[in-house]
């Protein structure tokens, strides 16, 4: 018998790193919660970042294109497109290159063109032209900086999330709240980009948590928690840290909607010590365990030794639309009918979020949402644009053993929630936000997996 050669999923291809600070000015529209009695955001408590990450086979025309950006979400499609459009017209990629992810932060400015009317509107356009324009000029950097390069994966824990989905005493609903005792999805996958010199030049971090620390009382831009996470890998690594949102639905942290922002450091801390005891849990670029042999000692050993490596460099992706299809709701004249006659803010709030959902998904009874898979040698990025419950990562990682899967919420786009069909019998935000009807969240993962398994046959 012999056993097989262990090492961390990999790729080794031609990889290129920037970044870019992109934090908005104070002043700008920032109301992110109904509860909030605030509409612009008064100062910064951390700077908000865009971290790009390019990767090529040699011979590959134009490369794959991954952006983490700290934002929150997309109220309309017509912005997301304003933004991505335009940095696929300059760039000249292809659409299936190019990932576009958001952290989500609920301590964001609003991209909302559509709130230009509001205190700090005005600077909406403006500040959304500029990430678009930073985002070219990081694509044009990273490839300028191209070097040839390993992307090692490995697999850690960090039990910074919990279950959020609570039963209300008393009341036939579920609050937005920790639930203790539900269990939460706690892996994290660490991705660590080294060039020839064995030097880190990128640290990959996906994790599934909403980043809803800060709320209605938080009046600063803010990245929540992924900001003291990013200055603890850097700091330690000497290089930039891109994050990347988890299938995170259901999961947040348990201490959350303050407006004390040491709360969202320590819970940034929390998942930085994770990354790096992650990162020291990894072998060496191109190296792996084989198993030597037994020595007879006090007890039988077996010793296994470091050995040389080839990294694959397979490259190949794919980009489908996967028809959902939505529930019974207002059209889109009736919800802004219903929204003009509302005098209650919340109420309001909500409504206006409708409209945003609605335009986004048409009037029809269906919806096409894109569904993005790449292949990096041994891994795998799922890119897709709306709030998946964590079932969505869990199912694909156990029917993909053996590589490395990071799963991405809110890529290129921005519809709703995708929880589990049987949470549609429940009184519970995520499915009443929802546009799609039930069994969306399986059909998403039937179809990830076997486009996922055809791109690893190959």
């Amino acid at each position: 018998m012999s056993y097989p050669i262990v090492a961390n999923p990999s790729f080794s291809g031609l990889i290129g790193v920037s970044q870019a600070v992109i934090t908005p000015p104070a002043g700008i529209y920032a109301k992110n919660w109904g509860a909030a009695t605030h509409e612009t955001a008064e100062g910064v408590h951390k700077p908000l970042y865009l971290t790009c990450i390019t990767f090529r086979a040699p011979g590959m025309a134009d490369p794959l294109v991954l952006i983490g950006a700290d934002l929150g979400w997309w109220k309309s499609a017509d912005d997301e497109k304003f933004l991505r459009n335009g940095i696929l017209s300059k760039t000249g990629l292809p659409v299936e290159n190019l990932m576009f992810c958001l952290s989500h932060t609920h301590a964001g400015p609003s991209l909302f063109r559509e709130d230009a009317g509001k205190p700090g509107g005005h600077l909406i356009e403006p500040y959304l032209a500029e990430v678009r324009d930073k985002s070219i000029a990081a694509i044009r950097q990273a490839m300028t900086a191209e070097t040839t390069a390993t992307l090692a994966w490995n697999y850690g824990k960090c039990t910074l999330a919990v279950n959020r989905d609570l039963p209300e005493q008393g009341k036939d609903r579920l609050l937005v709240a920790m639930n203790p005792g539900q269990p939460a999805d706690d892996t994290l996958l660490v991705g660590r980009i080294t060039d020839s010199q064995h030097q880190i030049i990128a640290t990959i971090v996906n994790y599934a948590c909403h980043p809803t620390t800060l709320a209605w009382d938080n009046k600063l831009i803010s990245p929540d928690y992924i900001g003291a996470m990013r200055e603890m890998v850097e700091t330690t690594t000497g290089a930039p840290t891109l994050f990347l949102q988890g299938a995170s639905g259901e999961l947040s942290p348990k201490d959350q909607y303050v407006g004390d922002t040491a709360v969202a450091d320590r819970y940034g801390r929390q998942l930085g010590h994770a990354v790096l005891s992650t990162l020291e849990d990894m072998l060496p670029a191109a190296t792996g365990l084989s198993f030597q042999g037994a020595v007879e000692s006090g007890a039988p050993l077996g010793i296994w030794a470091q050995t040389a490596v080839t990294p694959p460099g397979t490259v190949a992706y794919a980009l489908t639309d996967i028809p959902f299809t939505l529930k019974e709701m207002p059209s889109l004249a009736e919800i802004e009918a219903e929204w003009a006659a509302c005098a209650d803010a919340v109420t309001r709030e909500r409504l206006w979020r409708k409209r945003g959902i609605r335009k986004t998904v048409g009037d029809g009874g269906t919806s096409h949402m894109p569904l993005w898979i790449w292949r990096l040698g041994d891994s795998l990025l799922v890119g897709q644009p709306n709030e998946a419950y964590s079932a969505f990562q869990q199912q694909l990682r156990a029917e993909l053993d053996g590589k490395a899967v990071a799963v991405i919420n809110i890529v290129n786009g921005y519809a709703g929630y995708l929880p589990p069909e049987s949470l549609y019998t429940e009184d519970t935000y995520a499915v009443w936000q929802t546009p799609f009807e039930a069994a969306s969240l399986e059909l998403l993962i039937e179809k990830t997996i076997d486009i996922a398994q055809r791109i690893l046959r190959e």
